[in-house]
């Protein structure tokens, strides 16, 4: 993973944000401090609301619109927006709905792209960068911009560290050049399959540590849950393809790190919930956001059952949400497993 060093301020690009959610709103506003941004989303009523009061009042309310942030007035304006061959598309949806987005931007002239979205696809076991790939063909330079990341301190402008993940060294330059600077740095790496593996995984993770820490088990209980979810992350993503030492950085232990431990995570209040005995529908309802973590538990615990490689944690919770067990014994469950060497093996 290279670094890159504070540089003078790059001249100002257009970028479209295809996705007006919390994290999709969340980066506009970062970018829009420095560069020409559109944001789109498919809610129009939504959209002309947050154009009247310079704000996202259902997912970022108290966090006005920086002068460079303009809503688009419809998907055709926000591509035309970034038509030039040096501009940045980002698309900000959720896994599910990433496949739509990308079938809407068939047959169109598409410049550099860059996805947000974390978590592999129900159904298919396909990661974002393989989406892109079956839907668009391999021609179309794209990355995943990742790492840990909330949306509201991002929003208030407080310090972030990303990566973006790419095959393509000038696409991974364009991203640097749009988006490193004031209080975002950027990371790039080449390992896009351990970048998205851990940025997917890792919210399994999360709804696990909220479940022990919703029981009350302790922080002795949650540092285990962290780390052996680690090894878990890792297994699967070497397996996939990814370097081992993409998962000791932002987008591995990074943001398993932030999202197993911070209040803000939704997934981890998923797992608060089920602590609760909370009906699953109830918390993501309460909510009100998606929680990736929970079709990409399934997604996991299949795509792993199919690969033969262990993943505990993630059967346990997939067991939880699904099959109707209950939070006691996914930890009975998991402390009845057989001692073992603690090195990470498939």
């Amino acid at each position: 993973m290279q670094e890159h060093q504070n540089k003078p301020a790059a001249a100002v690009r257009k970028v479209a944000v295809l996705g007006a959610g919390a994290w999709g709103t969340a980066v506009a506003m970062a970018l829009a401090q420095r560069h020409d941004v559109l944001l789109w989303g498919r809610n129009g009523a939504a959209l002309q609301e947050m154009g009247r009061v310079r704000e996202n009042t259902e997912y970022l309310p108290g966090y006005p619109f920086p002068p460079g942030l303009n809503v688009a007035v419809g998907f055709d304006a926000a591509l035309a927006h970034v038509a030039a061959p040096d501009n940045l598309l980002i698309a900000a949806c959720p896994v599910a709905g990433l496949r739509p987005l990308l079938e809407s931007l068939k047959g169109r002239t598409i410049p550099n792209v860059v996805w947000l979205c974390k978590g592999f696809e129900y159904g298919t076991g396909l990661l974002p960068h393989q989406i892109v790939r079956e839907v668009l063909g391999p021609g179309v330079a794209g990355g995943a911009l990742s790492g840990p990341s909330f949306a509201q301190e991002v929003a208030r402008g407080l310090p972030c560290a990303l990566t973006i993940a790419s095959s393509s060294a000038a696409l991974r330059d364009c991203v640097v050049a749009t988006v490193h600077g004031g209080n975002l740095r950027v990371y790039s790496s080449e390992d896009l399959v351990g970048v998205e593996v851990g940025g997917a995984v890792k919210n399994v993770l999360a709804i696990a540590t909220g479940v022990a820490d919703g029981l009350g088990l302790g922080l002795n209980a949650r540092a285990a849950l962290i780390t052996r979810g680690l090894a878990e992350i890792t297994r699967l993503g070497t397996t996939l393809g990814g370097q081992t030492e993409t998962f000791m950085g932002l987008t591995g232990m990074g943001d398993l790190i932030l999202t197993c431990t911070g209040d803000l995570s939704r997934n981890r209040r998923v797992g608060l919930g089920l602590a609760q005995g909370k009906a699953l529908d109830t918390i993501v309802q309460e909510l009100g956001h998606v929680a990736e973590g929970v079709p990409c538990s399934k997604a996991v615990r299949e795509l792993a059952a199919n690969l033969g490689v262990d993943m505990p944690i993630t059967n346990a919770v997939a067991g939880v949400l699904f099959d109707g067990d209950q939070p006691q014994a996914m930890v009975a469950r998991l402390l009845s497993r057989d001692p073992r060497d603690e090195k990470v093996k498939r």
